[in-house]
């Protein structure tokens, strides 16, 4: 008999997942759509998720607004991906888990690496990448003309089997299983949810997670993938600090169709036979710096004793606030705070909310966020991510929550706006950064 499909929490969501075979845990973060009961009844998915449950116990599940979990407005971010994925996890009892991420799963299994190493046993990427469209600096991209052309085209047919073509040309002519994926897409997402998911792709860009990931990773990519050339895997394995690229032959970019038999036999010698890290003294984080504008001279103005209760009433205020959004206080600076997040969207909001509460007390709060890696030392944090924080904190105006370009990278599909606020040179910190500003 097939595990029964069961929910975890993840905040007010109930997110749909599976649990089938035994050995090491094998966390799947799923691609573009899934579905959960399709998964287990198209004969060559299930055949691909049975080699897997002989060598490991397989976690799979579906996306908010996705599958059989529950729906939401529009695509979810990077951010709550990885929330989503540490609430399976807690639901199954996993401490430690493979993180297999498949296509767009690949940049939130990388995500969740960066910032959840000691939950992270290794990391297996297949047909994934770090950025979608072309860039000066990434001349392999997809043009943003060629991207709006794929949407409208996938649009014009959802629902039909479209695009079984592009994503399994080794299965193009299979009249079953093009009407299988023509189910698939009707279970699993509606046409405007998958419209806003193609249009999230254009701000995908992780590049900066990428040097933080200190799991040993396999990168697996087909070498005629239509849909995402290699030459993305290429800059993955270029760029992860301890990763192997194995090309393989075929053309399909989903991953059950075609010869599956090499990716699977690599998958089971990486993922039973891969140690990964016994530390956890570096990690990436979202670090959040904020500060009492003009604080010298309120004080002298109020007086100490005042002073001294309207300090007070802010502290447990912005205690109350980042506990409240998930994060970690590290210490008061006196009239300011530094805490750390492991999602740079709610590191905002938490910034936004403190802002806000102090100004219904007559406070002008500013705040400054950037994420990078950090040395955990003891309960203090360290390292450049803090120092780039801390100039971003300094640079802020009153009642402004500025965040370095890496934060809004990002935290795209959060529904958070942000205003351009230039390029500035930040003391001690090589070369210029961009800084924007994010908007209530």
């Amino acid at each position: 008999m097939p595990s029964p499909i069961r929910y975890a929490r993840s905040g007010d969501l109930s997110i749909a997942y599976r649990v089938e075979g035994s050995g090491p845990d094998l966390l799947v973060a799923p691609g573009f759509i899934s579905h959960l009961e399709w998964a287990m009844d198209e004969p060559v998915v299930a055949r691909f998720s049975e080699r897997l449950a002989s060598f490991s116990r397989v976690i799979v599940f579906d996306k908010r607004g996705c599958g059989l979990s529950d729906p939401v407005s529009g695509p979810p971010s990077l951010e709550e991906n990885v929330q989503d994925m540490r609430a399976v996890l807690d639901a199954v009892g996993s401490e430690r888990a493979v993180i297999f991420g498949v296509s767009e799963g690949g940049s939130t299994a990388m995500l969740f690496a960066a910032t959840h190493p000691v939950r992270t046993a290794a990391l297996i990427l297949y047909g994934s990448y770090a950025r979608v469209l072309r860039a000066p600096d990434y001349p392999f991209g997809v043009g943003s003309d060629e991207h709006q052309v794929l949407i409208d085209m996938t649009m014009e047919r959802w629902g039909d089997g479209v695009g079984l073509s592009a994503w399994a040309p080794s299965a193009g002519d299979d009249p079953r299983l093009r009407e299988s994926w023509a189910r698939l897409q009707r279970l699993a997402a509606s046409p405007a949810m998958v419209r806003r998911i193609f249009e999230l792709y254009r701000d995908i860009d992780i590049r900066p997670v990428l040097p933080s990931i200190r799991v040993p990773t396999l990168v697996l990519h087909r070498r005629d993938d239509r849909m995402v050339p290699v030459a993305m895997a290429h800059y993955l394995a270029d760029h992860l600090p301890d990763a192997k690229l194995v090309e393989l032959e075929g053309t399909d970019h989903t991953f059950f169709t075609g010869d599956t038999r090499v990716m699977l036999d690599e998958l089971e010698e990486f993922a039973t036979g891969t140690v990964g890290p016994q530390g956890g003294d570096r990690v990436l984080a979202t670090v959040l710096f904020t500060d009492i504008v003009s604080s010298t001279e309120r004080a002298i103005a109020m007086g100490d004793a005042r002073w001294r209760d309207l300090l007070e009433t802010h502290h447990a205020q912005v205690t109350s606030q980042i506990e409240r959004f998930e994060g970690r206080e590290v210490k008061s600076l006196g009239d300011g705070f530094l805490a750390v997040f492991d999602g740079p969207a709610r590191a905002i909001r938490c910034a936004q909310a403190i802002s806000d509460r102090a100004r219904s007390i007559g406070l002008d709060v500013r705040a400054g966020l950037h994420t990078g890696e950090c040395e955990t030392i003891g309960d203090d944090i360290g390292g450049i991510a803090v120092h780039i924080a801390a100039r971003v904190a300094a640079l802020g105006q009153g009642d402004e929550v500025l965040v370095s370009s890496t934060v809004k990278d990002l935290v795209a599909g959060s529904g958070i706006v942000f205003e351009d606020r230039g390029s500035h040179a930040l003391k001690g910190v090589d070369d210029e950064w961009r800084l924007f500003a994010a908007l209530r």
